[in-house]
């Protein structure tokens, strides 16, 4: 039931996308004083770098307290704080180069350097009182700190004036953002202030300062997660990281966690979910380099009988119903036949075998089973109109009896006990998603079970032991339950009373017995499993998936709401930093995907990452978000860079007033939708923000459109009534697409994209690279060849997320 509402929500939005500072390139420790020189005012570019540097010893100015940041800066200097930043000690002998005496103050440093083979003469010379040049300094760097090739596709406007010598080292020095520099002029001299600059930066990488956590911590994988417990109660079975890949252990009741057994071996696919089928039998689902055709398989809680039940070749498949009346047999929908459309199929997941039982004409776009697991509905569409489709028996055709207008929405969420009525979340004649019950004899709803005033209802929990809906959830800033049955709202309050601070839901049967298996979270916690005894009413801790997040360490996320320049309420939320104060802070604006999704409280380590680093973190449900009504939502059809933009504007300029922005350092970063929203941030309000980072985003409305996934054909016209049509809407399209407006961009751009990624091609994050650079602006591209729509694995994540951070801090608190 709950997978049948989460599928439909899908289904309805189309194409709900994914998703959505205290420095080390820039800021000084907490803890350490910063020490200045009377000829480096506050505001040089590089005066914290230096005062930290001069404060660690690593260099030096003269006696007479100046530092002299614009002299050119000699080899023999440079040696002398590269070994001091790399705390070398002393070379085997004082003797090498004929031109650096061992009485030299240099000639310690530049012998442990050559010892090291990081600093190189020529013919026996050093030329110690020789200044430095800018391309030197590359390679020096690049030997020094070892900065080898990161994958990410970097470009200067000089690259022709490059030696081929060194040409490799100066593209280090902006793979590691080193530089932001798109003109490097390599034999130019550095002066000390650039080599303290850009020392600073090389050994602050990887390097935690005062309170930092960790990159790692905020995303490996969980050591317990996704655990389910057996129809009997006997086994459980968990997603546990091996290897930083997701595998399915499986142990007995009373067994430490511990000695849980590996019984899947996922080499090439990861396992993106599995569900309990029988005592034991497992069903779970796998993708391969984020290509989300997706396979099911069946194994044996021991481990055998391992089988991928629709092992084809780019076709997507997807669970329908596990339980039906035939034992051992699932249904599942697959685009076998057709790429564009899904069939319904029933398959034994002991031999595999299996057959097509209901065919997709062409525009089905969701299967709905009633309590038994027969085909009973169907959703299809019809222009931008939603046909509801049913069947009394499997044998009888389907007939329309409803049809639902574009802009409508009507979700069946499950049949009734006596399969007379149909539950469903309904705004038909009102703004809010309702809770309604349809009756199949009158073609009618009969009554409307639950309406919240201020949000969608979202989903429903039910008791099919007592056959009866004990509570409906909607989300304003948090969670909530309407409850419909007193024994299960005073074991609500029970439990919330054991757990306060936190959020919870119920695992599996929402009333059992005795035993309650639960999971708390909050927006500090990513939470933990429980059980609570209702007998004894004691709570007894499960597991704790990641124990080594550590709340007090957290940032609180605090929901807000503002006014838009037309009048609506935009909600959101704000995440602080701690221990750094509530004003001028640095800012990363972070817009959520879909666009037809929205944000939530709770833990995000996306969010807390960013907090922990030193910036606040503004999310904004703009219009077209999810779950604030039906006129909310559709007045973000055909506003993507428009009124949907103007909401985070709005949400940008109400932190800027409040004293919380420091108007000269806020980025723009987001995911899918997200990154768009980056895109046009920086291209329709360039003086807002100092740097943007698209993640896989669309850059062009009408080169995204003409790239959807076959399996969205059946939505098409749906999507030019919310996005714009390619030739109805061309000239607000183009006025709408970044890539068609690529000269009004002046910040910096970070790109990060997945090869295989089906729903936002890679050519959109390509072409506007190529037209970025071809402007002279600078944009770091980051590729990954073995994701899809966002980073799934572990090393790729913590690849992007150290070169977000770097990209962000080089760009905002050297202001």
């Amino acid at each position: 039931m709950n997978r049948q509402v989460s599928k439909a929500l899908i289904m309805m939005l189309v194409f709900c996308f994914i998703f959505s500072t205290a420095s080390f390139a820039s800021a000084v420790s907490l803890n350490e004083a910063v020490q200045g020189y009377k000829d480096v005012p506050k505001d040089h570019y590089a005066s914290k770098e230096i005062a930290v540097l001069s404060q660690r010893g690593i260099v030096q100015g003269s006696e007479d307290g100046t530092f002299k940041p614009d002299e050119e800066v000699t080899r023999g200097v440079t040696a002398l704080w590269l070994s001091r930043a790399l705390k070398l000690g002393k070379p085997a002998s004082l003797k090498g180069f004929v031109d650096v005496p061992e009485t030299s103050e240099y000639a310690s440093a530049i012998n442990v350097l050559a010892e090291k083979k990081i600093v190189q003469g020529d013919q026996g010379k050093f030329s110690p009182d020789a200044s430095l040049t800018r391309e030197q300094m590359a390679s020096l760097l690049v030997r020094a700190f070892e900065l080898k090739d990161n994958g990410i596709n970097v470009w200067f406007k000089d690259e022709a004036a490059m030696g081929d010598s060194h040409f490799q080292d100066i593209i280090r020095l902006k793979q590691f953002f080193l530089t932001n520099q798109v003109e490097f002029m390599p034999k130019n001299k550095v002066t000390r202030a650039q080599l303290a600059l850009f020392l600073y930066r090389a050994i602050m990488i990887g390097e935690l300062e005062t309170g930092q956590i960790p990159i790692e911590d905020f995303f490996r994988k969980s050591d317990v997660g996704s655990a389910q417990v057996s129809p009997n109660g006997v086994t459980y079975a968990l997603l546990k990281s091996e290897n930083n890949q997701n595998e399915i252990f499986v142990y007995t009741l009373g067994e430490d966690i511990s000695k849980a057994v590996r019984i899947t071996n996922s080499k090439d696919r990861s396992i993106e979910d599995f569900v309990w089928y029988d005592n034991n039998t497992i069903v779970y689902m796998t993708s391969s380099g984020g290509d989300e055709d997706y396979h099911i398989h069946s194994i044996q809680k021991d481990g055998t009988k391992d089988i991928d039940l629709t092992p084809y070749p780019k076709v997507k498949a997807d669970i329908l119903e596990l339980y039906t009346k035939k034992p051992d047999y699932i249904l599942f929908t697959m685009n076998k036949r057709s790429s564009t459309a899904s069939d319904v199929y029933e398959m034994n997941i002991l031999t595999g075998e299996s057959k097509m039982i209901a065919e997709n004409p062409g525009n089905i776009t969701q299967w709905v089973t009633d309590l038994y697991g027969e085909v009973r509905m169907a959703m299809a569409t019809e222009g931008t109109d939603t046909k509801m489709l049913y069947r009394r028996f499997e044998s009888d055709p389907f007939e329309t009896f409803m049809t639902i207008p574009f802009g409508d929405t009507f979700i069946p969420v499950m049949f009734s006990f006596d399969q007379s009525q149909l539950y469903a979340l309904s705004n038909i004649g009102r703004d809010k998603l309702a809770l309604v019950a349809y009756q199949f004899n009158t073609k009618s709803i009969v009554e409307t079970i639950y309406e919240n005033p201020e949000a969608d209802i979202t989903n429903i929990v039910v008791s099919f032991k007592k056959k009866a809906i004990l509570a409906v959830e909607y989300e304003t800033d948090k969670i909530y339950y309407h409850y419909m049955d007193d024994e299960f709202e005073k074991l609500n309050q029970e439990i919330a009373a054991l757990v306060p601070g936190q959020q919870f839901r119920i695992v599996g049967n929402p009333l059992p017995d005795t035993k309650v298996f639960f999971r708390t979270y909050s927006d500090k916690s990513p939470g933990a499993y429980y059980y609570y005894n209702r007998k004894t009413k004691v709570m007894d801790k499960y597991a704790d998936p990641q124990p080594w997040i550590k709340e007090e360490q957290m940032a609180d996320m605090k929901p807000i709401s503002y006014p838009s320049r037309d009048g609506r309420t935009i909600h959101g939320y704000l995440t602080m930093p701690k221990k750094v104060g509530t004003t001028n802070l640095p800012v990363v604006v972070l817009p959520h995907g879909g666009p037809w999704a929205r944000d939530s409280w709770g833990y995000d380590p996306e969010v807390q990452l960013l907090a922990n680093r030193g910036y606040a973190v503004l999310q904004v449900n703009f219009r077209g978000s999810t779950g604030y009504g039906k006129s909310f939502m559709n007045a973000g059809n055909k506003q993507w860079g428009r009124a949907m933009q103007d909401d985070i504007t709005d949400g940008v300029q109400w932190l800027i007033k409040q004293g919380i922005a420091d108007k000269e350092r806020i980025a723009i970063y987001g995911a899918s939708y997200g990154g768009y929203a980056a895109l046009a941030g920086a291209t329709y309000t360039p003086e807002l923000y100092a740097a943007a980072v698209d993640y896989m985003g669309p850059s062009s409305m009408f080169t995204f459109l003409d790239s959807m996934p076959d399996y969205w054909e059946p939505d098409r016209q749906v999507m030019y009534e919310r996005v714009g049509h390619p030739e109805k809407d061309k000239a607000m399209m183009e006025a709408s697409s970044p890539l068609m407006n690529v000269d009004r961009i002046q910040a910096p751009i970070f790109f990060a994209q997945g090869l295989n990624d089906p729903r936002v091609n890679k050519k959109e994050s390509d072409q506007m690279v190529m037209a970025l650079r071809n402007r002279g602006i600078d944009s770091h591209y980051m590729v990954k060849n073995d994701e899809g729509h966002g980073f799934h694995k572990f090393s790729n994540k913590i690849d992007f997320y150290n070169a977000l951070l770097k990209f962000l801090a080089i760009h905002l608190n050297n202001k």
